[in-house]
């Protein structure tokens, strides 16, 4: 049986999910550049261990206050 996930891994998750329902809200030549992007960010901190709150309480923040702006109209592009 799947172990229950914590709070903080729903919200990881969520903002994953987020990111890429902004990127291919983006010019369909620009969507590989935001998918890139979302997946190397997120596999940068992929070992960081589950008990380290504190930063993951921070890159989530950081993530939210990125795809706010990641997701303005006006940005058509990132690299």
């Amino acid at each position: 049986m799947a172990r229950k996930l914590s709070g903080l891994q729903r919200e990881v998750i969520h903002l994953y999910r987020s990111a890429v329902r902004v990127a291919h809200t983006k010019p369909v030549e620009n969507q590989p550049h935001f998918l890139q992007f979302i997946h190397a960010e997120f596999s940068k901190y992929r070992d960081l261990p589950r008990k380290d709150f504190t930063t993951i309480e921070h890159l989530l923040r950081v993530g939210n206050r990125r795809l706010k702006m990641y997701s303005q109209p006006e940005l058509k592009d990132i690299h």
